[in-house]
């Protein structure tokens, strides 16, 4: 069974426009509730979102669908979505929902399932639920429609959750803090979490309006919180995206450290404390080649996957890993979450920063990166430019120049219209030339 609907990562698009419009997210809420029902008790949802203005919408279109078919939700307003993910279980809920575009602008949005163990959907309950959207779906009886009402405690019992897995013994005391958080979901929880437990706290994108969410600061626009680390004199930067499921780390100096270096930060020191399951980090194959031979030096192993978070966490639950994630800064420890998690994957930093007593410099450089190049192209939706005979003419010669002397990927994204080129190679000149080259017969057929 195949999916059309679902991406990467759940059903994403800009809003008012198919497939996320009203219509459809109310009927996702009755496929949802459909594919979730129970016979033994009124079964439960859990709804999050971000601070997007069309989340009012959805989050109305899907309430009406769920509680149309039986289900009670709960709608929690703002949280990341690792939240939704670990309230899902925590509350009993039957099935969890993040309404979020992630990083992607205001103007676009998303819906993401979580199942009652807090885990996202796999593709074949996705494609089953999708399958759904086309039948006749019966409604509850009128005497069993669900209620809905509104949980003021949902952001609370996230944090108190994330201050745990910080360790014991270790406070944050003297530590100067900037959080970006992207004017997102984690606007409130993430810096009360931090000053909770002790740090000086420079909050950055912390006022949204619906409208500024990932604008010129978060995960994707560091540049904002690495102008406040310089001007406040901080000790680190940590930077969210909009449902903060991901980060980027800033050393004192407003330099950027991505997913691949955060990993192999933490693989390191919990190979050292016998934590790390298995030998291995799983990771997909955006990861740079530097941090594979990062592992090897240290006898691990690096499992790569497909892109997108939920295969990391696939191959981490088959294989009994607990550490994984992307270079863009989903980090995965499945000790603590059932899914990336940008809040939690910083205090991890922050917890060797007060361990070590080491500057963030010291810590944001386990390995020297292979140089690596991406470049994405826009393309009409419903056009296929990789199909093209000279696009892959192009491909087929650049992967025969980089034979032996580097790697080469590309693919369409699962949450916008691009097409990613990324390659790496030691010699920067022939990077350079093997990626535009590609991009531009991408761009013409495109």
């Amino acid at each position: 069974m195949t999916r059309k609907l679902f991406g990467t990562d759940g059903v994403r698009g800009t809003a008012n426009t198919a497939p996320m419009t009203a219509e459809i997210a109310l009927r996702l809420g009755l496929a949802a509730g459909k594919y979730f029902q129970r016979k033994s008790a009124l079964p439960r949802v859990v709804i999050g979102k971000d601070t997007r203005l069309s989340g009012y919408m959805l989050e109305n279109a899907l309430t009406a669908g769920l509680t149309s078919m039986g289900m009670n939700v709960l709608l929690l307003g703002p949280v990341p979505t690792p939240a939704v993910g670990f309230l899902t279980r925590s509350m009993r809920a039957d099935l969890g929902v993040m309404i979020s575009a992630s990083h992607n602008p205001h103007q676009d949005n998303g819906i993401k399932f979580f199942g009652p163990d807090g885990f996202k959907l796999s593709d074949a309950a996705e494609a089953e639920i999708e399958a759904l959207l086309d039948t006749d779906i019966p409604l509850a009886d009128p005497a069993e429609i669900g209620r809905a009402k509104r949980i003021e405690d949902g952001r609370g019992r996230y944090q108190e959750y994330a201050k745990t897995t910080f360790p014991q013994g270790l406070r944050l005391d003297g530590l100067k803090v900037v959080i970006d958080c992207a004017n997102g979901a984690a606007y409130r929880a993430a810096p009360e979490v931090l000053w909770e437990l002790g740090a000086d706290v420079i909050p950055v994108g912390t006022s949204p309006n619906g409208k500024n969410i990932n604008l010129r600061c978060g995960s994707t626009h560091p540049e904002a919180a690495a102008e406040a680390v310089v001007a406040h004199g901080a000790d680190v930067g940590i930077t969210l995206d909009g449902d903060a499921d991901r980060v980027m780390i800033l050393d004192q100096h407003g330099r950027v450290a991505d997913g691949d270096q955060i990993m192999a930060l933490l693989a390191a020191r919990w190979a050292e404390d016998g934590r790390l399951k298995g030998g291995a980090l799983v990771a997909t194959v955006m990861s740079n080649l530097g941090l594979e031979r990062f592992l090897q030096s240290r006898g691990l192993r690096l499992e790569r996957t497909p892109v997108g978070d939920r295969y990391v966490v696939e191959r981490m639950r088959e294989g009994g890993f607990n550490l994984g994630g992307e270079q863009s800064g989903h980090i995965v420890m499945t000790d603590h979450t059932t899914t990336g998690d940008g809040l939690v994957a910083g205090l991890q930093f922050l917890a060797e920063m007060a361990r070590s007593g080491k500057p963030a410099s010291d810590l944001t450089h386990s390995f020297e990166t292979v140089p690596q190049m991406l470049k994405n192209v826009r393309y009409t939706a419903g056009r296929e430019p990789l199909k093209a005979e000279a696009v892959q003419s192009v491909i087929a010669r650049a992967e025969a120049r980089l034979q032996g002397h580097g790697r080469l990927l590309i693919r369409k994204s699962g949450t916008e219209p691009l097409i990613r080129v990324m390659a790496e190679a030691e010699d920067p000149a022939l990077l350079s030339d093997v990626v535009d080259s590609i991009v531009q017969a991408v761009e013409n057929a495109a």
